[in-house]
C-alpha cells in the first residue's frame, strides 16, 4: 500500500527498559542493527500496526508495554534503488513512518524473536537512548535522529547526558552515565541476547 508519492506507511518502535535504555535488534544474518518497524496494513491505524509489529518482531503483547508518546507527523526516508526490488522501481520511493515511544512494563524474558515463522532479528541488546548510529543503514539515520529527538522530551525521567548521535561518537567516562551500564558489562559492550538461526539451529557469534 503506497501513497500517491510512492511512500509506504510504516511504524517505528522505540522500546525503553526501566533505565531508559532502548531495544536494539540485529537484522537476521546481517551486521545491521535497528529499531523494530513494519508496514501498516490496509484498514489499520498506526497504533494497531505498532501492536501487531511489536508481537511479530519482538514477541511482546499489548500488556507488556505502556505507550508513552508518538511522533506528531509522518517522518519519511527514501530507499536507494539498489535496495528496491527491480519490479518496484520507479513507483516505490521509501517509507513514511509514525514512531512510538514505549515503556516495557514486563520483563526481559518476555521478549521473543521467534514469535513468528519469519523473524526479523537474530539478536538484541539494550543500549543508551542516544545510541551512536554508525550501525544503522545510512539512509535511515536522519529519520532516527529526528524521531529520537522529538520523542526524547517524553522520556519517563530526565536524561541530562549529551546526545551522541553522530557516527562513531561515543560517551567517555563520566559522560557515559555509569548507572545506565548493563550489569556485568562495560559501557562499550552492551548486553546482547543471541537467537538461533532458524535455518541451521546454530547461534550467531
Amino acid at each position: 500500500m503506497l501513497d500517491r508519492d510512492g511512500f509506504r506507511p510504516n511504524v517505528g518502535i522505540v522500546l525503553l527498559n526501566q533505565k531508559n535504555q532502548v531495544f536494539w535488534g540485529k537484522r537476521i544474518r546481517t551486521h545491521s542493527w535497528q529499531f523494530p518497524q513494519g508496514g501498516i496494513d490496509r484498514g489499520e491505524t498506526p497504533e494497531q500496526a505498532m501492536i501487531r509489529e511489536l508481537h511479530e518482531e519482538v514477541g511482546l503483547q499489548r500488556e507488556h508495554v505502556r505507550i508513552v508518546a508518538r511522533t506528531r507527523d509522518w517522518l519519511r526516508y527514501e530507499v536507494p534503488d539498489r535496495f528496491i526490488r527491480r519490479d518496484s522501481r520507479g513507483f516505490y520511493k521509501g517509507q513514511k513512518q509514525i514512531w512510538f515511544l514505549l515503556q516495557l512494563v514486563g520483563h526481559d524474558w518476555d521478549l521473543n524473536l521467534r514469535a513468528t515463522d519469519h523473524p526479523e532479528f537474530d539478536a538484541w541488546r539494550w543500549n543508551d537512548y542516544w545510541v551512536p548510529l554508525d550501525a544503522v543503514v545510512e539512509f535511515k539515520r536522519e529519520v532516527y535522529v529526528t524521531a529520537l529527538t522529538e520523542l526524547s522530551r517524553f522520556l519517563p525521567r530526565n536524561d541530562h547526558r549529551n546526545r551522541f548521535l553522530r557516527q562513531g561518537v561515543r560517551p567517555t567516562g563520566s559522560e557515559s552515565g555509569g548507572d545506565d551500564a548493563t550489569e556485568g558489562h562495560t559501557n562499550a559492550t552492551p548486553e546482547v541476547s543471541w537467537e538461533p538461526d532458524p535455518q541451521t539451529g546454530n547461534e550467531h557469534a
